[in-house]
């Protein structure tokens, strides 16, 4: 994972998406990229509550562009991250900001990069907005590594596996190989109630061990909150500090009216969740 495309905004999680991408960058060596982002007006539902105001002239979506850089070289400068790459295998960063990119260019542009940190959607103003956690999902066709609302200490140690045999599922734990590789310990747990055709947690322990990852198999918590809440349970559980799972194997529209693990834990989850679709 050497390239890191981090969407910068001011919202209340800022703090933990950038450090989060810089502990996944140290464990790699990445270049990390900063783009300003701005939210697209003309496509903005009324279901999209998180938005403080309109941006409604160039002045304004300057002082946001300028916000947006500000915040990035400010945690560059604090966290003294190199701006050139050099021999020494530690992180190095650039930002591209000559304009604010909206949640789509974010899905577009994102799809020459290994990975984009985005902060956990949350409802209200000088939030992470859902839009852009979409966009970048469904349009980049890379992984997600999603930011909780606080930062946390370790990354990448022990990663679990929320597993029910989906192409998400599969493409999650694909995407994640290096990871998965440099970890010490990797518990594999079903996700409860949503398991599809195909091999079981045991059989993807398996595989992964073949490689050389040190997978195992755990059970599920069992609780009566949902199968979103057992993962995030079990990974408690089990002192994970990453979570890896299939984005969306349900419909959204059905996520959004029923609920589902992938709206459960995108709403309560105080780990760094990796994610594909």
């Amino acid at each position: 994972m050497k390239s890191i495309l981090i969407p910068v905004e001011d919202h209340a999680a800022i703090g933990s998406v950038l450090t989060t991408a810089l502990r996944l960058a140290e464990r790699f060596g990445s270049y990390m990229e900063g783009v300003a982002l701005g939210p697209d007006f003309a496509q903005i539902t009324a279901a999209d509550f998180s938005l403080g105001g309109m941006i409604v002239d160039d002045q304004a979506r300057h002082e946001l562009l300028n916000e947006a850089y500000e915040i990035f070289s400010g945690f560059v400068q604090s966290n003294a991250i190199a701006r050139t790459q050099d021999d020494t295998g530690k992180p190095h960063c650039s930002w591209r900001g000559d304009t604010l990119i909206t949640d789509e260019g974010i899905g577009e542009y994102g799809r020459i990069f290994d990975v984009l940190v985005v902060g956990r959607p949350a409802a209200g103003f000088h939030q992470p907005r859902k839009a852009t956690l979409e966009a970048a999902m469904f349009e980049s066709g890379r992984p997600l590594l999603i930011a909780p609302p606080q930062e946390t200490g370790k990354l990448g140690d022990c990663i679990a596996i929320a597993w029910n045999a989906s192409p998400e599922s599969a493409r999650s734990v694909a995407f994640a190989m290096p990871l998965l590789l440099a970890a010490q310990d990797v518990p594999v747990m079903m996700v409860p109630g949503t398991k599809l055709a195909g091999p079981d947690e045991a059989q993807l322990v398996t595989s992964l061990r073949r490689h050389g990852v040190p997978a195992r198999v755990i059970p599920t918590n069992d609780t009566s909150k949902g199968p979103g809440f057992a993962v995030l349970e079990t990974a408690q559980s089990v002192n994970a500090d990453m979570l890896i799972k299939g984005g969306y194997t349900q419909s959204r529209v059905r996520q959004f009216i029923f609920g589902g693990p992938t709206s459960q834990i995108l709403a309560e989850a105080t780990l760094p969740v990796f994610m594909a679709h």
